[in-house]
């Protein structure tokens, strides 16, 4: 297949590029060229702002495109006319945050979240969302049953700069045997996310076959929890700390902040009681196939722990050691 790939340097672009080559395909990849960044052998790497200058685009033909870093719709417009004729299916990665609400249980049927100023530039948790739905009509109306729609949820693994899900297996390491760690909820909390590298192949193979539409790429709700996830990590570092479980009362009397300071968890109450419970079913049908959680901790630590001294600093998500000692000591003293 020829394939472009809008990005590709980070993340989700790395590991699709990596793939997507390694099995043979002729990659395009279009990006600022900002982030250094090694070519697997045979990538044609073209240089250009989706914003003003899309000129790098004007020559060539591809099976797909899959934008990886589409947040505005007007950028995704501009790309998508850019590619009219020429592309045979346009690929957008896209989030679950599109829904209009997680007070209840969502399938690609739901309601999409709205906003007002559809012309903003400003990128946040209030806009994210909309400006994603708006981002996917653009493609669609531009290529209605070309248009592939991919609503992930948290996408974790090795080469994820959000550092949400590495904070747990880089915290648990830390720990000595016996060691009390602050875990948010109870065990049973359920939680979803995809590996990286499953997302990637359920991209490849939805174009390999044809799909198209929008499609929830979450693990199936219930099979992953809180629980599963920290002694996932316990394992992967052979330590055997103390779990301190933290009600969203506990949390918040702590002023801790779920998500952020207590990455990948959210109390399920209210507009997100059913955060956790977002239907994968069509994707599953489609071949989606989700790997243990178990493996993508242990890939993850490791990866961590390959990295430099100054990148393994948590600036964006997480408890530095000082707040969670000052959290603990409020809990086991209650």
């Amino acid at each position: 297949m020829k394939l472009l790939v809008i990005g590709g340097s980070q993340f989700v672009g790395r590991h699709l590029v990596e793939a997507a080559a390694a099995r043979g395909d002729q990659v395009t990849v279009f990006n600022r060229g900002r982030t250094a960044a090694v070519w697997p052998a045979g990538v044609d790497v073209r240089h250009g702002d989706r914003k003003a200058d899309l000129s790098a685009l004007a020559e060539g033909q591809w099976d797909a495109v899959v934008d990886t870093c589409g947040y505005l719709p007007r950028d995704v417009a501009r790309t998508a006319d850019c590619l009219q004729g020429r592309v045979g299916r346009y690929v957008f990665v896209s989030s679950i945050s599109v829904y209009a609400s997680f007070g209840q249980h969502n399938n690609e049927a739901s309601a999409l979240g709205v906003i007002d100023d559809v012309d903003t530039e400003v990128v946040d948790g209030r806009t994210y969302g909309p400006l994603k739905a708006l981002c996917e009509q653009a493609v669609t109306a531009r290529f209605g049953e070309r248009a592939l729609l991919i609503r992930p949820g948290l996408i974790v693994g090795p080469h994820d700069p959000t550092q949400r899900f590495t904070y747990w297996p880089a915290r648990v390491a830390r720990a000595a045997d016996g060691q009390a760690v602050l875990v948010p909820g109870t065990a049973g909390d359920g939680i979803q996310v995809i590996d990286v590298r499953d997302l990637v192949a359920f991209i490849l193979r939805a174009i390999d076959d044809g799909r198209h539409g929008p499609f929830n790429l979450v693990c199936a709700s219930g099979t992953q929890t809180m629980g599963a996830l920290v002694e996932a990590c316990a394992a992967a570092a052979n330590c055997r700390p103390v779990w301190i479980w933290a009600s969203p009362a506990d949390v918040e009397r702590c002023g801790l902040e779920a998500w952020s300071d207590l990455p990948v968890w959210v109390p399920a109450v209210g507009d997100h009681a059913a955060f956790a419970l977002v239907d994968n079913c069509t994707a599953q049908v489609a071949g989606l196939q989700i790997r243990p959680i178990a493996q993508t901790v242990a890939d993850t630590l490791a990866w961590y722990r390959g990295l430099p001294a100054d990148q393994q600093a948590f600036t964006k998500a997480g408890l530095a050691p000082e707040r969670e000692a000052g959290a603990l000591e409020v809990l086991l003293r209650r």
